[in-house]
């Protein structure tokens, strides 16, 4: 009751401040922002979003133009919604909208400030996209990385028919999940983290999917700035504890390449994780552990 009572101030502060704020600068507000539906005063027009942001905001541009604006709780947002209006954002202005809004989750472990997907256009954003682009993205790496991608997919095809012999209900998803992983393991660091009939792959399957619910689930902090030192509803700490597990496991695998390399018994495959280190002055230990958990993360999310 304590906790409810606390936020229930919280929030009536926030009320009588952003009427406040609202009253003293509403006219320089409104003439320099795009057309938009009425506000309510605290959660803005969060209620008119409902359970389908994309539908609502296409109708609500029915009403309000191709570019309105919409005040989430505290934020302001501005939505674009012609082909037009997106071309002149994205590309004759691309570089005064390219810095993204960084979800208080990834604040965990400041992994945002290590992230290719999250730095702002800088010279080590520049830095580390090159490095990326040359090394790891390239047509080349990608064509080296065919006979990977072959065997994963061979060694899939061999389990499923493994199981049709045994009798046994093939898991589809935890299956791809990880043949995924591998393969992608396998491109940074020329190992299996998982097996396909075993439950090795569990753990990191529960992890990465713990971070995509808890980076997806709708955070008062992202609407509410002022609560980000409270962290209301734990998510950040959940995260923290995550990315922990995540980076511990990248860490320990780069440890072990580092006293194969001092003992020179590497085998040389040239993988990602080598790339990185061979690099030396131009990438260090933070941004290679930091953006592998992310690429690895974001992949598996994706494939």
């Amino acid at each position: 009751m304590e906790f409810l009572s606390l936020i229930l101030y919280l929030l009536l502060t926030i009320i009588l401040l952003q009427v406040l704020h609202s009253l003293l600068t509403r006219t320089r507000t409104r003439s320099n922002l795009p057309p938009g539906p009425v506000r309510l005063p605290i959660v803005g027009n969060l209620l008119k979003l409902g359970d389908k942001p994309h539908k609502s905001l296409a109708e609500l541009a029915k009403t309000h133009g191709p570019i309105m604006s919409l005040k989430l709780g505290q934020i302001t947002t501005v939505v674009i919604s012609s082909s037009a209006l997106a071309k002149e954002v994205l590309q004759k202005q691309d570089l005064a909208f390219s810095t993204r809004s960084i979800p208080n989750a990834l604040h965990a472990e400041e992994q945002y400030k290590y992230s290719v997907v999250w730095l702002p256009v800088s010279d080590r954003w520049r830095s580390l996209r090159k490095i990326m682009n040359t090394n790891i993205f390239s047509g080349s790496r990608l064509d080296a990385n065919q006979n990977l991608r072959q065997q994963k997919v061979k060694e899939l095809i061999a389990y499923a028919g493994k199981c049709c012999q045994d009798g046994v209900a093939v898991d589809i998803g935890g299956a791809a999940f990880t043949t995924s992983l591998n393969l992608l393991s396998n491109t940074v660091f020329s190992v299996d983290l998982a097996g396909l009939s075993l439950e090795s792959a569990r753990e990191f399957r529960d992890l990465a999917t713990n971070i995509t619910m808890e980076a997806g689930k709708p955070n008062l902090v992202d609407y509410f700035p002022v609560l980000a030192k409270i962290d209301p509803q734990g998510i950040r700490g959940r995260m923290s504890v995550h990315f922990r597990k995540m980076l511990q496991l990248f860490g320990g695998l780069i440890d072990e390449r580092l006293k194969l390399r001092k003992l020179q018994k590497t085998n040389a495959e040239n993988d990602v994780i080598d790339i990185l280190l061979n690099l030396g002055e131009d990438i260090d230990r933070t941004h290679i552990e930091r953006p592998i958990c992310g690429w690895n993360r974001y992949n598996i999310e994706h494939d």
